[in-house]
Protein backbone atom coordinates (compact mmCIF):
# COMPACT_ATOMS: atom_id res chain seq x y z
CA UNK A 1 0.00 0.00 0.00
CA UNK A 2 1.29 3.21 -1.19
CA UNK A 3 1.04 7.27 -0.45
CA UNK A 4 1.13 9.35 3.03
CA UNK A 5 -1.48 8.75 5.01
CA UNK A 6 -3.84 11.53 5.20
CA UNK A 7 -3.64 14.12 8.41
CA UNK A 8 -6.95 14.26 8.92
CA UNK A 9 -8.12 10.68 8.98
CA UNK A 10 -10.13 9.89 11.96
CA UNK A 11 -11.34 6.21 12.76
CA UNK A 12 -15.43 5.58 12.24
CA UNK A 13 -16.58 4.46 15.61
CA UNK A 14 -17.97 0.93 14.94
CA UNK A 15 -20.42 -1.36 17.10
CA UNK A 16 -24.27 0.58 17.96
CA UNK A 17 -22.90 1.03 21.65
CA UNK A 18 -20.16 3.17 20.88
CA UNK A 19 -22.44 5.10 18.62
CA UNK A 20 -24.96 5.56 21.01
CA UNK A 21 -22.65 6.87 23.42
CA UNK A 22 -21.28 8.94 20.77
CA UNK A 23 -23.93 10.31 20.42
CA UNK A 24 -25.49 10.73 23.64
CA UNK A 25 -22.27 12.86 24.23
CA UNK A 26 -23.19 15.53 21.17
CA UNK A 27 -26.66 15.91 23.11
CA UNK A 28 -24.88 16.15 26.60
CA UNK A 29 -22.21 18.54 24.88
CA UNK A 30 -25.17 20.78 22.56
CA UNK A 31 -27.28 20.85 26.10
CA UNK A 32 -24.63 21.72 28.31
CA UNK A 33 -23.53 24.50 26.02
CA UNK A 34 -26.80 26.05 25.83
CA UNK A 35 -27.39 26.17 29.31
CA UNK A 36 -24.31 27.94 30.05
CA UNK A 37 -25.29 30.45 27.39
CA UNK A 38 -28.45 30.82 28.85
CA UNK A 39 -26.98 31.86 32.07
CA UNK A 40 -24.55 34.39 30.29
CA UNK A 41 -27.72 35.65 28.77
CA UNK A 42 -30.10 35.77 31.97
CA UNK A 43 -27.13 37.78 33.98
CA UNK A 44 -27.35 40.25 31.23
CA UNK A 45 -31.32 40.51 31.63
CA UNK A 46 -31.72 38.88 28.42
CA UNK A 47 -34.08 36.05 27.71
CA UNK A 48 -33.51 34.31 24.21
CA UNK A 49 -35.22 31.24 22.76
CA UNK A 50 -34.58 27.65 23.46
CA UNK A 51 -33.70 27.37 19.80
CA UNK A 52 -31.66 30.43 19.52
CA UNK A 53 -29.40 28.77 22.54
CA UNK A 54 -29.07 25.58 20.98
CA UNK A 55 -28.16 26.55 17.67
CA UNK A 56 -25.15 28.99 18.61
CA UNK A 57 -22.12 28.78 16.22
CA UNK A 58 -20.11 26.14 18.70
CA UNK A 59 -22.83 24.12 18.63
CA UNK A 60 -23.67 24.37 15.13
CA UNK A 61 -19.99 23.84 14.20
CA UNK A 62 -19.94 20.96 16.94
CA UNK A 63 -23.07 19.24 15.52
CA UNK A 64 -21.52 18.62 11.84
CA UNK A 65 -17.63 17.95 13.59
CA UNK A 66 -19.51 14.65 15.11
CA UNK A 67 -22.18 14.22 12.61
CA UNK A 68 -19.15 14.00 9.95
CA UNK A 69 -16.71 11.91 12.15
CA UNK A 70 -19.75 9.31 12.58
CA UNK A 71 -19.75 9.16 9.03
CA UNK A 72 -22.73 5.95 8.45
CA UNK A 73 -26.72 6.78 8.64
CA UNK A 74 -25.83 9.84 11.14
CA UNK A 75 -24.27 11.87 8.45
CA UNK A 76 -26.21 10.66 5.97
CA UNK A 77 -29.33 11.41 7.53
CA UNK A 78 -28.03 15.11 7.96
CA UNK A 79 -27.72 14.72 4.43
CA UNK A 80 -31.03 13.24 3.03
CA UNK A 81 -32.33 16.29 5.58
CA UNK A 82 -30.72 18.84 4.39
CA UNK A 83 -31.65 18.04 0.79
CA UNK A 84 -34.71 16.20 0.66
CA UNK A 85 -36.68 17.75 4.00
CA UNK A 86 -34.83 21.56 3.87
CA UNK A 87 -38.12 23.19 3.51
CA UNK A 88 -39.58 21.05 6.43
CA UNK A 89 -37.06 22.17 9.34
CA UNK A 90 -35.81 25.17 10.69
CA UNK A 91 -33.82 27.12 8.63
CA UNK A 92 -31.42 27.10 11.22
CA UNK A 93 -30.99 23.64 11.29
CA UNK A 94 -31.38 23.43 7.68
CA UNK A 95 -28.59 25.79 7.72
CA UNK A 96 -26.53 23.92 9.95
CA UNK A 97 -27.23 20.55 8.35
CA UNK A 98 -26.06 21.60 4.86
CA UNK A 99 -22.19 21.41 5.25
CA UNK A 100 -22.53 17.55 5.75
CA UNK A 101 -23.15 17.10 2.06
CA UNK A 102 -19.34 17.88 1.05
CA UNK A 103 -17.69 16.64 4.42
CA UNK A 104 -16.28 13.41 5.05
CA UNK A 105 -13.25 12.38 7.50
CA UNK A 106 -11.07 9.21 6.31
CA UNK A 107 -9.95 5.80 7.93
CA UNK A 108 -6.75 5.89 9.15
CA UNK A 109 -4.58 3.31 7.86
CA UNK A 110 -4.27 0.87 9.90
CA UNK A 111 -8.52 0.88 10.28
CA UNK A 112 -8.49 0.30 5.97
CA UNK A 113 -5.77 -2.22 6.52
CA UNK A 114 -8.30 -4.17 8.87
CA UNK A 115 -11.24 -4.18 6.85
CA UNK A 116 -9.11 -5.23 3.25
CA UNK A 117 -7.77 -7.71 5.64
CA UNK A 118 -10.75 -9.13 6.47
CA UNK A 119 -12.76 -8.38 3.15
CA UNK A 120 -9.59 -10.40 0.80
CA UNK A 121 -7.15 -12.15 3.69
CA UNK A 122 -3.54 -11.28 5.18
CA UNK A 123 -2.22 -11.43 1.74
CA UNK A 124 -4.23 -9.11 -0.10
CA UNK A 125 -1.55 -7.13 -1.18
CA UNK A 126 -0.11 -9.62 -3.51
CA UNK A 127 -2.90 -9.25 -5.66
CA UNK A 128 -1.88 -5.35 -6.51
CA UNK A 129 1.05 -3.30 -8.03
CA UNK A 130 -0.25 -0.60 -6.31
CA UNK A 131 -2.93 0.46 -3.92
CA UNK A 132 -3.42 4.41 -2.70
CA UNK A 133 -4.15 5.07 0.65
CA UNK A 134 -4.84 8.32 0.39
CA UNK A 135 -8.57 8.23 -0.94
CA UNK A 136 -9.50 9.40 -4.25
CA UNK A 137 -12.92 10.44 -2.77
CA UNK A 138 -14.87 9.94 0.87
CA UNK A 139 -19.04 10.34 1.36
CA UNK A 140 -20.86 9.08 4.16
CA UNK A 141 -21.12 5.35 3.53
CA UNK A 142 -17.58 4.69 2.41
CA UNK A 143 -14.70 5.32 0.54
CA UNK A 144 -12.91 5.02 -2.77
CA UNK A 145 -9.28 4.12 -3.03
CA UNK A 146 -7.18 3.72 -6.63
CA UNK A 147 -5.47 0.58 -7.36
CA UNK A 148 -4.04 -1.15 -9.93
CA UNK A 149 -3.73 -5.13 -9.84
CA UNK A 150 -0.80 -7.35 -10.95
CA UNK A 151 -2.62 -8.17 -14.28
CA UNK A 152 -2.63 -4.61 -15.23
CA UNK A 153 -6.01 -3.25 -14.30
CA UNK A 154 -6.74 0.33 -13.13
CA UNK A 155 -9.65 -0.08 -11.08
CA UNK A 156 -11.22 2.25 -8.13
CA UNK A 157 -12.13 0.57 -4.90
CA UNK A 158 -14.90 1.58 -2.63
CA UNK A 159 -14.45 0.37 0.58
CA UNK A 160 -17.59 0.63 3.13
CA UNK A 161 -16.93 1.99 6.74
CA UNK A 162 -17.00 -1.08 9.29
CA UNK A 163 -19.68 -1.76 10.98
CA UNK A 164 -21.61 0.84 9.43
CA UNK A 165 -24.51 -1.37 7.79
CA UNK A 166 -25.20 -3.38 11.50
CA UNK A 167 -25.72 0.60 12.62
CA UNK A 168 -27.83 2.07 10.41
CA UNK A 169 -31.12 1.69 12.54
CA UNK A 170 -29.94 2.40 16.12
CA UNK A 171 -28.33 5.66 14.09
CA UNK A 172 -31.88 6.59 12.55
CA UNK A 173 -32.92 6.54 15.90
CA UNK A 174 -30.52 8.36 18.17
CA UNK A 175 -30.32 11.41 15.76
CA UNK A 176 -33.83 12.03 15.50
CA UNK A 177 -34.50 11.22 19.19
CA UNK A 178 -31.30 14.33 19.12
CA UNK A 179 -33.26 16.51 16.91
CA UNK A 180 -36.69 16.31 19.10
CA UNK A 181 -34.80 16.82 22.04
CA UNK A 182 -32.84 19.62 20.88
CA UNK A 183 -36.31 21.45 19.82
CA UNK A 184 -34.15 21.65 16.42
CA UNK A 185 -37.30 20.24 14.98
CA UNK A 186 -41.18 21.19 15.05
CA UNK A 187 -42.23 19.24 17.88
CA UNK A 188 -45.83 18.40 16.15
CA UNK A 189 -44.25 16.94 12.55
CA UNK A 190 -44.51 13.25 12.18
CA UNK A 191 -41.48 12.25 10.53
CA UNK A 192 -42.19 8.44 10.82
CA UNK A 193 -42.70 7.35 7.04
CA UNK A 194 -39.75 9.82 5.98
CA UNK A 195 -37.66 8.04 8.61
CA UNK A 196 -38.49 4.39 7.43
CA UNK A 197 -38.00 5.26 3.82
CA UNK A 198 -34.70 6.97 4.89
CA UNK A 199 -33.49 3.64 6.72
CA UNK A 200 -34.94 1.59 3.88
CA UNK A 201 -32.17 3.98 1.48
CA UNK A 202 -28.99 3.30 3.75
CA UNK A 203 -29.74 -0.16 3.72
CA UNK A 204 -29.80 -0.45 0.11
CA UNK A 205 -27.11 2.22 0.05
CA UNK A 206 -24.48 -0.44 2.14
CA UNK A 207 -25.48 -3.39 0.27
CA UNK A 208 -23.29 -3.40 -2.09
CA UNK A 209 -23.82 -6.47 -4.24
CA UNK A 210 -27.09 -4.43 -4.96
CA UNK A 211 -25.02 -1.27 -6.54
CA UNK A 212 -23.35 -3.70 -8.17
CA UNK A 213 -26.40 -5.03 -9.87
CA UNK A 214 -27.21 -1.15 -10.37
CA UNK A 215 -24.11 -0.56 -12.32
CA UNK A 216 -24.47 -3.63 -14.05
CA UNK A 217 -27.43 -2.50 -15.20
CA UNK A 218 -26.91 0.97 -16.20
CA UNK A 219 -24.01 -0.48 -18.03
CA UNK A 220 -26.08 -2.28 -20.58
CA UNK A 221 -29.15 0.19 -20.86
CA UNK A 222 -26.41 2.91 -21.73
CA UNK A 223 -23.87 0.60 -23.58
CA UNK A 224 -24.11 2.44 -27.07
CA UNK A 225 -24.75 5.58 -25.95
CA UNK A 226 -22.40 8.77 -27.05
CA UNK A 227 -23.03 10.34 -24.32
CA UNK A 228 -21.94 8.42 -21.49
CA UNK A 229 -19.38 6.31 -19.52
CA UNK A 230 -20.22 3.85 -16.82
CA UNK A 231 -17.19 1.89 -15.05
CA UNK A 232 -17.00 -1.78 -15.67
CA UNK A 233 -17.82 -3.88 -12.57
CA UNK A 234 -14.76 -6.01 -11.59
CA UNK A 235 -16.73 -9.51 -9.73
CA UNK A 236 -13.24 -11.10 -8.24
CA UNK A 237 -12.54 -8.08 -5.94
CA UNK A 238 -15.48 -7.52 -5.18
CA UNK A 239 -17.43 -8.28 -1.43
CA UNK A 240 -20.26 -7.55 0.70
CA UNK A 241 -18.25 -4.58 1.70
CA UNK A 242 -15.83 -3.17 -1.27
CA UNK A 243 -17.40 -2.88 -4.67
CA UNK A 244 -14.31 -3.12 -7.23
CA UNK A 245 -14.79 -0.52 -10.61
CA UNK A 246 -12.82 0.21 -13.30
CA UNK A 247 -10.97 3.36 -12.90
CA UNK A 248 -12.28 5.73 -15.52
CA UNK A 249 -9.85 9.20 -15.97
CA UNK A 250 -11.94 12.25 -15.38
CA UNK A 251 -12.23 15.65 -14.65
CA UNK A 252 -14.95 17.44 -11.90
CA UNK A 253 -18.07 19.17 -13.65
CA UNK A 254 -16.88 22.22 -12.09
CA UNK A 255 -14.39 22.37 -14.84
CA UNK A 256 -16.50 22.89 -17.47
CA UNK A 257 -17.61 26.23 -15.41
CA UNK A 258 -15.33 28.08 -17.94
CA UNK A 259 -15.61 25.93 -20.81
CA UNK A 260 -17.37 26.95 -24.15
CA UNK A 261 -21.15 27.54 -24.25
CA UNK A 262 -22.18 24.57 -26.30
CA UNK A 263 -19.88 22.15 -24.34
CA UNK A 264 -21.90 23.62 -20.93
CA UNK A 265 -25.54 23.60 -23.17
CA UNK A 266 -24.43 19.29 -24.42
CA UNK A 267 -23.41 18.20 -20.64
CA UNK A 268 -26.77 19.90 -19.01
CA UNK A 269 -29.01 18.70 -22.06
CA UNK A 270 -27.58 15.37 -21.99
CA UNK A 271 -27.97 14.80 -17.72
CA UNK A 272 -31.96 16.07 -17.91
CA UNK A 273 -32.55 14.06 -21.13
CA UNK A 274 -30.99 10.85 -19.13
CA UNK A 275 -32.98 11.42 -16.12
CA UNK A 276 -35.74 11.75 -18.20
CA UNK A 277 -35.28 8.71 -19.90
CA UNK A 278 -34.73 6.67 -15.97
CA UNK A 279 -38.02 7.74 -15.28
CA UNK A 280 -40.02 7.39 -18.44
CA UNK A 281 -38.11 4.50 -20.17
CA UNK A 282 -35.81 2.62 -17.69
CA UNK A 283 -38.50 3.14 -14.64
CA UNK A 284 -34.78 2.82 -12.89
CA UNK A 285 -33.39 6.18 -11.49
CA UNK A 286 -29.80 7.08 -9.74
CA UNK A 287 -32.18 9.68 -7.26
CA UNK A 288 -28.25 11.27 -6.04
CA UNK A 289 -27.58 14.46 -8.05
CA UNK A 290 -24.73 14.88 -6.07
CA UNK A 291 -22.21 16.45 -8.83
CA UNK A 292 -19.31 14.44 -7.47
CA UNK A 293 -21.32 11.38 -9.04
CA UNK A 294 -21.08 13.06 -12.85
CA UNK A 295 -17.90 13.78 -14.12
CA UNK A 296 -16.63 14.46 -17.55
CA UNK A 297 -13.90 13.12 -19.53
CA UNK A 298 -12.17 16.11 -22.16
CA UNK A 299 -10.59 13.19 -24.54
CA UNK A 300 -13.87 11.64 -25.58
CA UNK A 301 -16.62 14.58 -24.75
CA UNK A 302 -18.32 12.04 -22.80
CA UNK A 303 -20.28 11.91 -19.13
CA UNK A 304 -19.08 9.30 -16.43
CA UNK A 305 -21.45 8.46 -14.22
CA UNK A 306 -20.47 7.12 -10.52
CA UNK A 307 -22.07 5.52 -7.73
CA UNK A 308 -25.46 3.86 -8.06
CA UNK A 309 -25.84 3.08 -4.45
CA UNK A 310 -29.34 5.39 -4.60
CA UNK A 311 -30.59 3.61 -7.30
CA UNK A 312 -34.32 3.20 -7.12
CA UNK A 313 -37.17 1.49 -9.22
CA UNK A 314 -40.00 3.52 -10.26
CA UNK A 315 -43.50 1.18 -10.03
CA UNK A 316 -45.45 2.36 -12.98
CA UNK A 317 -48.43 4.00 -10.98
CA UNK A 318 -45.80 7.08 -10.49
CA UNK A 319 -44.46 6.86 -13.93
CA UNK A 320 -47.79 7.58 -14.87
CA UNK A 321 -48.30 9.89 -12.51
CA UNK A 322 -44.88 11.85 -13.27
CA UNK A 323 -46.41 11.81 -17.01
CA UNK A 324 -49.20 13.38 -16.26
CA UNK A 325 -47.40 16.67 -15.27
CA UNK A 326 -45.82 17.20 -19.12
CA UNK A 327 -48.76 18.12 -21.43
CA UNK A 328 -50.12 20.85 -19.01
CA UNK A 329 -46.97 22.03 -18.35
CA UNK A 330 -46.42 22.35 -22.19
CA UNK A 331 -49.98 23.49 -22.90
CA UNK A 332 -49.29 26.09 -20.01
CA UNK A 333 -52.23 24.45 -18.24
CA UNK A 334 -51.99 25.46 -14.50
CA UNK A 335 -55.36 24.26 -13.88
CA UNK A 336 -53.99 20.86 -15.17
CA UNK A 337 -50.45 21.18 -13.67
CA UNK A 338 -51.99 22.01 -10.16
CA UNK A 339 -54.25 18.34 -10.44
CA UNK A 340 -50.79 16.61 -11.09
CA UNK A 341 -49.07 18.01 -8.62
CA UNK A 342 -51.86 16.49 -6.53
CA UNK A 343 -52.10 13.74 -7.68
CA UNK A 344 -47.84 13.47 -7.17
CA UNK A 345 -48.56 14.37 -3.58
CA UNK A 346 -46.69 17.85 -3.72
CA UNK A 347 -49.37 19.51 -3.60
CA UNK A 348 -52.27 18.61 -0.56
CA UNK A 349 -55.67 20.55 0.21
CA UNK A 350 -53.92 20.27 4.01
CA UNK A 351 -52.34 23.39 2.94
CA UNK A 352 -53.58 26.82 3.75
CA UNK A 353 -54.83 28.06 0.58
CA UNK A 354 -52.45 31.19 0.15
CA UNK A 355 -49.11 28.77 0.47
CA UNK A 356 -51.15 27.16 -2.31
CA UNK A 357 -51.42 30.36 -4.14
CA UNK A 358 -47.25 30.89 -3.72
CA UNK A 359 -46.48 27.54 -5.10
CA UNK A 360 -49.29 28.58 -8.07
CA UNK A 361 -47.90 31.46 -8.45
CA UNK A 362 -44.32 30.14 -8.44
CA UNK A 363 -45.18 27.71 -11.15
CA UNK A 364 -47.15 30.27 -13.33
CA UNK A 365 -43.60 32.27 -12.82
CA UNK A 366 -41.43 29.72 -14.19
CA UNK A 367 -43.41 27.48 -16.56
CA UNK A 368 -43.75 30.04 -19.15
CA UNK A 369 -39.75 30.94 -20.06
CA UNK A 370 -38.67 27.19 -19.09
CA UNK A 371 -40.77 26.15 -21.96
CA UNK A 372 -39.75 28.11 -24.69
CA UNK A 373 -39.93 27.36 -27.92
CA UNK A 374 -36.52 29.15 -28.18
CA UNK A 375 -35.00 26.92 -25.38
CA UNK A 376 -34.32 27.92 -21.42
CA UNK A 377 -31.09 29.84 -20.15
CA UNK A 378 -30.63 28.49 -16.82
CA UNK A 379 -27.76 31.34 -16.49
CA UNK A 380 -31.05 33.79 -16.45
CA UNK A 381 -30.22 35.34 -12.97
CA UNK A 382 -33.45 36.99 -12.33
CA UNK A 383 -35.93 34.11 -12.46
CA UNK A 384 -33.38 31.94 -11.04
CA UNK A 385 -32.82 34.18 -7.81
CA UNK A 386 -36.60 34.81 -7.79
CA UNK A 387 -37.97 31.09 -7.70
CA UNK A 388 -34.49 30.51 -5.05
CA UNK A 389 -36.02 33.56 -2.61
CA UNK A 390 -39.57 32.20 -3.05
CA UNK A 391 -38.65 29.07 -2.06
CA UNK A 392 -36.62 29.88 0.64
CA UNK A 393 -39.34 32.08 2.34
CA UNK A 394 -41.56 29.27 1.59
CA UNK A 395 -39.75 27.25 3.26
CA UNK A 396 -39.53 28.79 6.47
CA UNK A 397 -43.35 29.14 6.76
CA UNK A 398 -44.17 26.93 10.02
CA UNK A 399 -47.87 26.60 8.93
CA UNK A 400 -46.23 23.93 6.41
CA UNK A 401 -46.42 20.74 7.72
CA UNK A 402 -47.13 18.43 4.48
CA UNK A 403 -44.84 15.71 3.60
CA UNK A 404 -45.13 14.58 0.30
CA UNK A 405 -44.36 10.19 -0.53
CA UNK A 406 -40.69 9.62 -0.35
CA UNK A 407 -40.75 7.98 -3.73
CA UNK A 408 -41.42 11.69 -5.02
CA UNK A 409 -39.04 13.28 -3.17
CA UNK A 410 -36.10 11.60 -4.24
CA UNK A 411 -37.55 12.56 -7.83
CA UNK A 412 -37.58 15.80 -6.56
CA UNK A 413 -34.66 15.50 -5.44
CA UNK A 414 -32.95 14.50 -8.43
CA UNK A 415 -34.47 17.27 -10.94
CA UNK A 416 -33.55 20.17 -8.47
CA UNK A 417 -30.03 19.25 -8.42
CA UNK A 418 -29.89 19.13 -12.02
CA UNK A 419 -31.42 22.13 -11.83
CA UNK A 420 -28.58 23.44 -10.00
CA UNK A 421 -26.20 21.99 -12.27
CA UNK A 422 -27.40 23.59 -15.27
CA UNK A 423 -27.61 27.04 -13.16
CA UNK A 424 -24.13 26.45 -12.31
CA UNK A 425 -22.95 25.92 -15.92
CA UNK A 426 -24.83 28.76 -16.66
CA UNK A 427 -26.12 26.21 -19.50
CA UNK A 428 -28.91 27.06 -22.47
CA UNK A 429 -31.60 23.84 -22.68
CA UNK A 430 -34.58 23.60 -24.93
CA UNK A 431 -36.64 22.10 -21.59
CA UNK A 432 -40.12 22.06 -24.17
CA UNK A 433 -38.43 19.51 -27.04
CA UNK A 434 -37.15 17.33 -24.01
CA UNK A 435 -40.91 17.64 -23.01
CA UNK A 436 -42.22 16.42 -26.30
CA UNK A 437 -40.29 13.64 -26.22
CA UNK A 438 -41.62 12.74 -23.19
CA UNK A 439 -44.83 13.42 -23.94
Amino acid sequence: MSDMPDPKAKAVPTGRTARAVRMGGLASGLLGSAAMTGAKHLLRGQRPSPRDLLLTPSNAQRLTHQLSQMRGAAMKMGQLLSLEAGDLLTPELAAVLRPLQSQAHVMPPSQLKTVLTAAWGRNFMKQFKRFDVRPIAAASIGQVHRAQTRDGRDLAIKVQYPGIRDSIDSDLRNLASLMKLSGMMPKDMDLALFLEDARQQLHDEADYAQEARNLQRFGVLLRDDPDFIVPDWHADLSTKDILAMEFVPSEPLDTLEDAPQDRRDHVADALIRLFMREVFAFQLVQTDPNFANFRWQPGSGKIVLLDFGATRAIPAPLVARSRAIVSPALDNDLDGIAQALTDLGLLSDALPKEVRREIMDMVALANGPMLQASGFDFGNTDLVASLRDRGMALGRNRAIQHIPPTEVLFLQRKAAGLFLLATRLRARVNLRQLFEHAA
